[in-house]
């Protein structure tokens, strides 16, 4: 399953290779926040993020970590606000396409999830965790294709049903596609 990119520290250099110099406070905070995070205080972390927020609300590193802890708390709907928003206010910026294909891709939408990832790599071409989380949404659209094809197959489907097997079997899904856990 694709992953997030949690590198804050090199999306802080992008940004500043961008212009963009991140509030001392605000940077201050997310270190913080990081920092309660690491020390399993993610409720803490996320709560200090979002305080923050409202005094700097435009902050892109600020949004892009809080984007990134709710995203692994699962709590999907509020990520996909943040990081929808970094890509209309930083549309040069890969990371929070990689991270909205993420949500994309969590939520079975392998084709905007797709979309998402080649927007980053356009961005980015030598974003290695977009190129891995595109690899693995190809794996899921192909194994889709595959179901797709079984069902109207005309004579031996041998073949197709080992692709799809292998495909199954890499993607670590049962039958019915739906992601291990």
């Amino acid at each position: 399953m694709p992953r997030i990119t949690p590198l804050l520290r090199s999306f802080a250099l992008v940004l500043a290779a961008l212009g963009f110099a991140p509030l001392s406070q605000a940077a201050g905070v997310v270190d913080d926040a990081q920092g309660l995070w690491a020390a399993g205080k993610r409720d803490q972390a996320i709560k200090m993020a979002e305080d923050a927020l409202k005094n700097t609300p435009e902050d892109p590193r600020l949004r892009f970590a809080l984007g990134t802890m709710l995203l692994e708390q699962q709590q999907l709907e509020r990520a996909k606000v943040l990081f929808t928003g970094l890509t209309e206010d930083f549309p040069d910026l890969a990371d929070p396409y990689n991270n909205l294909a993420v949500i994309n891709a969590a939520r079975g939408e392998y084709e905007a999830a797709r979309q998402n990832l080649m927007r980053a790599l356009d961005l980015q071409p030598d974003h290695g965790q977009a190129q891995e989380n595109l690899g693995d949404v190809l794996m899921r659209l192909a194994q889709q294709a595959y179901e797709r094809a079984l069902k109207q197959a005309l004579g031996d489907d041998t073949a197709l049903k080992l692709k799809l097997q292998r495909v199954i079997a890499f993607n670590g899904a049962d039958a019915k596609g739906a992601p291990a856990r």
